[in-house]
């Protein structure tokens, strides 16, 4: 029987900038990957491993060096609306209440006013916002933001959403919030996501499998599958089988860690 074509698809993907000396700085080294539709991942690893500019590719938003990315079979050359992303910073435009940010990308992929509007307003009322829409940024927290944010990019309604560090700087008890409402959201909407955090925990809980980004270059050096029931609580993060596979997916960061910090002492 026949396999159904993967949501994402990532073949033999290479990426080098021209370095100072002269020569080429590989970050990213022959990365493959398949993503079925609806799928969570959740992409970890040391700092500087290329993860951001591995879903900046995903997004036509950087070049690809070598190799392929192809979304339902087709070839990624480009940004596209089948292709969201959610920044760390809200970006947000602060001359705009939060109906016309969430209005913006419909604007600009030209559909009907009256279609963007409702569509806007479901997003609104999704990420738990109803009754902010005539606000300014200035006038919410830094959670409520990141919110718009997400519902700025649902309601362009993308298969594939890309979250780089979406609650990096957010509280942690808001951060914590913020990731059991996008659980919520994400069971509604069921998107295919790729989603970049530091916060290993924040990974575990979120994920349907966890990717681990080797340094320099990066390369995946672990695929683990997230086995916990859903939906999931917070409660989760305090339980013994919790705590063990976040130790477990530490430790191979560490090793990437030490080894890089190695190099570098025999470099100087």
């Amino acid at each position: 029987m026949a396999m159904a074509t993967p949501k994402l698809e990532v073949t033999n993907l290479s990426k080098s900038y021209a370095a100072k000396d002269g020569g080429n700085t590989t970050v990213l080294d022959n990365i493959d990957l398949q993503v079925p539709t609806g799928q969570f991942v959740c992409i970890v690893g040391a700092s500087g491993c290329g993860k951001t500019t591995f879903v900046k590719m995903i997004d036509g938003l950087t070049s690809i060096t070598s190799g392929r990315i192809e979304v339902d079979g087709k070839a990624v050359t480009e940004p596209g609306p089948e292709r969201g992303f959610v920044f760390q910073n809200d970006s947000l435009f602060p001359w705009r209440t939060v109906r016309d940010n969430v209005l913006f990308g419909l604007e600009m992929q030209g559909k009907p006013r009256a279609d963007s509007i409702r569509d806007s307003q479901e997003m609104i009322k999704l990420v738990g916002l109803a009754g902010y829409g005539d606000y300014y940024p200035h006038e919410l927290s830094g959670g409520m933001r990141q919110r718009v944010n997400l519902a700025r990019a649902l309601a362009m309604d993308p298969d594939i959403l890309m979250m780089d560090e979406p609650f990096a700087a957010l509280d942690a008890q808001t951060r914590e919030i913020m990731q059991r409402e996008l659980l919520k959201i994400w069971e509604v909407r069921k998107k295919t996501v790729l989603f970049i955090t530091h916060q290993i925990d924040e990974a575990v809980y979120l994920a349907d499998r966890v990717l681990v980004f080797g340094a320099r270059p990066g390369r995946i050096k672990a695929d683990i599958p997230i086995d916990f029931a859903r939906p999931r609580s917070l409660h989760l993060k305090r339980t013994p089988e919790f705590i063990e596979l976040t130790d477990r997916i530490w430790n191979l960061i560490e090793e990437e860690v030490v080894r890089g910090m190695a190099d570098e002492t025999l470099t100087v």
